[in-house]
């Protein structure tokens, strides 16, 4: 088999407005968004091709797009004798194509362009905003061996997350006969497929798409150009109608993925990385997360009962307890401060002495967690200021509401980027 590195392009979807992961996404996109305390959610995918020895990389945008630029440029630099690259696609307004990315397949059709420019065989489509671990060489085997003109990578789901889904359903050779984008609960019956025992012991048993597509280069030029210049989106559009008429096969991956689609799925992607084997392996030799390089100094802990925590480099906490929670880089937390099931995004850059005394004239709270507070089921985003016993108390007990400082959604409360709350203030 060829070499992926000279035969495949990979194009990363950046997504929409992110709406449903506001207000993370107020100020950035939602590839930019931090995870993990010390990544981006970008950095899955393009890790994922990296390991996967794929190096040519466009990443599409449209919203928000500064702050991933700027981590890209400042993160992904191969050496000077690699053909490797990861570029920025930002929607761009032309003589013959004034509007905007209209969708998926738009956006792919808008940014061709500039991709004819390479030689290639296949283009991987990717999803900016799913958390996973996968090796595409597998599937592009799989699609080169069965002389496949697309490929679908799915997942088996359960009766819970099928209608969020394209449902499909397979040959016993794998070829997909049929499809359907999001079925009512009521039509679920007809949509079961043999997912294999395990996943069915789960109740896993209808195969849904993962978002995730590799194209034969000819092929998505005829369906773009020719067959549907129209079409905006590939799931509910392209791949449909591409059943009948190409050699559409399902490639199943049985490990662990999610769709980092709203607030509560991001809260427990993070949460879930506590766990005593987590789902999402970050200490994986063969499956290595990359990320900007910082020259961070290493966490420093005073007097803190630490319990399944992740704690990422450069942060200062003198807490008093902390508990299945994630604390990102530059974090500063307070003595006395307890904080339970949450996710802390940390900090852009440290203050100094002075500046800490000069907040302390102004009656400003310094930079990161204060003294004695309790935060429970948060989100609290890069560089808050959070005063002395301050009081955050998430959970179902909250409404769903947006309030200048901070969103509570589905019992999640998320203190916004750069939010300042003043000594005693609780939500």
């Amino acid at each position: 088999m060829k070499s992926l590195s000279k035969s495949v392009v990979a194009v990363i979807l950046g997504g929409g407005a992110g709406s449903r992961l506001y207000p993370l996404t107020v100020s950035r996109s939602k590839p930019a968004v931090p995870i993990a305390g010390k990544y981006r959610l970008v950095d899955i995918p393009i890790s994922n091709c990296i390991n996967s020895t794929i190096n040519r990389m466009f990443v599409l945008t449209q919203f928000n797009s500064a702050s991933l630029n700027k981590h890209i440029k400042n993160t992904y630099h191969f050496s000077a004798f690699s053909t490797g690259f990861v570029d920025i696609l930002a929607a761009e307004q032309t003589p013959d194509n004034p509007g905007w990315f209209q969708g998926t397949a738009d956006a792919v059709r808008q940014s061709l362009r500039h991709i004819s420019n390479l030689e290639f065989e296949y283009i991987l489509i990717l999803s900016g905003d799913q958390l996973y671990q996968m090796d595409f060489s597998e599937m592009m085997q799989e699609h080169i061996a069965k002389g496949a003109d697309i490929s679908i990578a799915t997942i088996p789901v359960d009766d819970r997350d099928a209608p969020e889904f394209g449902i499909l359903k397979t040959d016993d050779k794998n070829y997909i006969t049929s499809f359907i984008e999001k079925p009512k609960k009521d039509i679920l019956h007809e949509w079961t497929s043999d997912t294999g025992s395990d996943m069915q012991k789960e109740g896993r048993i209808y195969l849904a798409s993962m978002g995730i597509y590799i194209f034969s280069k000819q092929v998505l030029y005829d369906l773009l150009n020719t067959a549907h210049p129209l079409a905006t989106d590939f799931g509910k559009e392209i791949i449909p109608d591409s059943i009948a008429h190409y050699k559409v096969i399902s490639f199943q991956y049985d490990g662990y993925w999610t769709d980092i689609g709203n607030i509560h799925s991001f809260y427990e992607a993070n949460l879930a990385l506590t766990q005593e084997v987590p789902p999402f392996n970050l200490f994986d030799n063969n499956k290595t997360v990359y990320s900007r390089a910082r020259m961070l100094p290493p966490a420093k802990i005073s007097g803190t009962t630490l319990e399944k925590t992740i704690i990422a480099e450069g942060s200062i906490i003198h807490a008093s307890r902390i508990e299945q929670s994630v604390v990102g880089i530059r974090a500063r937390i307070g003595h006395g401060t307890t904080i339970v099931s949450s996710y802390i995004m940390g900090n852009d850059f440290y203050e100094t002495i002075e500046e800490m005394e000069l907040n302390k004239v102004n009656n400003l709270p310094k930079i990161g967690i204060g003294e004695r507070c309790y935060i429970k089921d948060a989100i609290i985003d890069k560089n808050c200021r959070i005063g002395n016993d301050v009081r955050i108390n998430g959970g179902k007990h909250l409404s769903n509401t947006d309030h200048a400082l901070y969103t509570v959604k589905d019992g999640i409360v998320v203190v916004k980027k750069m939010a300042i709350l003043p000594d005693g203030f609780v939500i």
